[in-house]
């Protein structure tokens, strides 16, 4: 059971009130179980919303650290997809992904204590092992991308020396690279999400990653921008280990922007990117008959959409909007996000693990739904909400049980290809076992997670021969 007690809305946590940050109660839920609601707003009419401030674009994009070229200004003053330049490796985007990934997350701890976790799972020793392991298994994409900190050594230094053989490998073995810029980390000389430069820092360095590898299409800029800040910033486990409204609303107005930023300094140097915007989706019924717990659950179906939200243009809920102005996000802000970058060229990236649908009590104590209505139902949500292709960006489960969820997940995207919603891949995540991440990477007791398509042994699982007869029969 998952209980992630938290104040929640119109409730604070007394300071001698132990909660699940404390606690660790986590044990049994693996790796990416730990899932916390996508923040945003439940379908609104646009008649609520309140009128949309006025934004010179332009002015705005060229302030900070930041100084886009004019390509990408045109693209986003036009609001128009550029013509597309190719593929780099093959030509030709494939119809549909069959994917893995190379898990990178990289907290750092309150301790000081940085947490990689492709150390942790010895890929940096190991990375050709791990992309001959994909190409065996008929892989056609990897989530894959360097560790942002040790890439990005200060403002305007970059070091890839980290990675410029393995994207080499990647190039040429024909596998797409999905490149992943930051997951759940920043280097050690900003000061976590709540940094006022980070937005144009990150940007900056989106840029020079995609002019040191132009070949590379397929982007997911920031991973999922909700867990990285509620951990961040509300619970306080990771990076900036802050635990207020307000610094939470910091971190996520500072994410979104720093994403969308990455997105025109990218498309200044690859104008035809595919953006795989992943974030996990969520769902969440009350625990019981009380108002307390209809509260909670409302108020966070509503909260699990505003990283999306704002990232792809749509006005956030009057909830929300309170909660982001905490956070010093600005009428500026929010007309620059209403502006749709790249269209025609995102993709909504899914993550979905057996802990997205949960029950929520009245204090706000989470745990799993006993009965879930399924990946695909969540989708056709989403998909409705936004109407941009889905790309199912990761799922997995524990060893024991990897078998019987790659069915269940594989049937649930062929109910979404009769529903006639575009899926372009299906990702399971990741492609070796991982470490800790049954305690959400908030400690470290080098405990390995079953729930790669291979061990850490870098033996393939059942799961991992499973999906690899699953790849071989859709090409048959």
């Amino acid at each position: 059971m998952v209980d992630t007690h938290r104040a929640g809305p119109g409730r604070e946590r007394r300071a001698d009130e132990p909660d699940a940050r404390a606690r660790g109660d986590f044990h049994g839920v693996l790796a990416y179980g730990v899932r916390l609601p996508q923040l945003g707003e439940p379908p609104n009419d646009e008649r609520t919303c309140a009128p949309e401030p006025q934004l010179n674009r332009r002015a705005f994009l060229k302030t900070g650290a930041l100084a886009l070229s004019s390509v990408a200004l045109w693209a986003c003053e036009r609001d128009l997809p550029v013509a597309p330049r190719g593929e780099g490796a093959g030509g030709q985007e494939p119809r549909f992904f069959f994917a893995s990934g190379i898990e990178n997350s990289y907290p750092l701890l309150p301790n000081g204590r940085r947490i990689d976790e492709m150390e942790k799972c010895d890929h940096y020793r190991r990375w050709r092992e791990d992309f001959e392991l994909a190409r065996e298994l008929g892989l056609g994409a990897l989530r894959y991308g360097p560790a942002y900190y040790r890439t990005n050594h200060a403002p305007g230094r970059y070091d890839w020396s980290s990675v410029d053989d393995q994207m080499e490998w990647l190039r040429s073995s024909g596998i797409r690279v999905i490149a992943d810029l930051c997951h759940f980390g920043v280097p050690s000389w900003l000061a976590g999400f709540q940094d006022v430069a980070f937005p144009t820092q990150f940007a900056a360095y989106a840029r020079e990653f995609a002019r040191r590898y132009p070949w590379v299409r397929y982007y997911t800029p920031i991973n999922e921008i909700y867990v990285a800040a509620t951990f961040s910033a509300w619970f306080g486990w990771w990076n900036e280990g802050l635990t207020t409204e307000r610094t939470f609303a910091t971190a996520l107005r500072n994410l979104c922007v720093a994403h969308e930023l990455a997105v025109l300094a990218i498309l200044a140097e690859r104008p035809d990117a595919i953006f795989v915007q992943a974030e996990t989706i969520e769902h969440y019924e009350p625990a019981d008959d009380s108002a307390d717990a209809a509260r909670q659950a409302a108020f966070w179906n509503e909260a699990r959409y505003t990283a999306l939200d704002l990232t792809l243009g749509r006005p956030p809920s009057p909830a929300s909007l309170d909660l982001l102005r905490q956070g010093a996000t600005s009428d500026s802000d929010l007309a620059f996000f209403r502006q749709r970058r790249a269209p025609g060229q995102r993709w909504l990236g899914v993550d979905y693990y057996v802990t997205c649908e949960q029950v929520v009590s009245g204090d706000g104590g989470r745990a799993p739904a006993p009965r879930r209505t399924g990946l695909a139902a969540l989708a056709r949500d989403y998909h409705r909400r936004y109407g941009i292709p889905l790309f199912v960006s990761e799922t997995n489960r524990v060893d024991t049980l990897a078998l019987e969820w790659l069915d269940e997940q594989w049937r649930e995207k062929q109910l979404l290809d009769r529903a006639g919603i575009p899926v372009k891949g299906f990702t399971w995540y990741p492609l070796t076992d991982v470490v800790d991440w049954r305690y959400a990477l908030r400690i470290e007791r080098n405990d390995v997670d079953p729930i790669g398509l291979c061990d850490l042994a870098r033996s393939v699982r059942p799961v991992g021969k499973a999906y690899s007869a699953l790849i071989t029969g859709a090409y048959a």
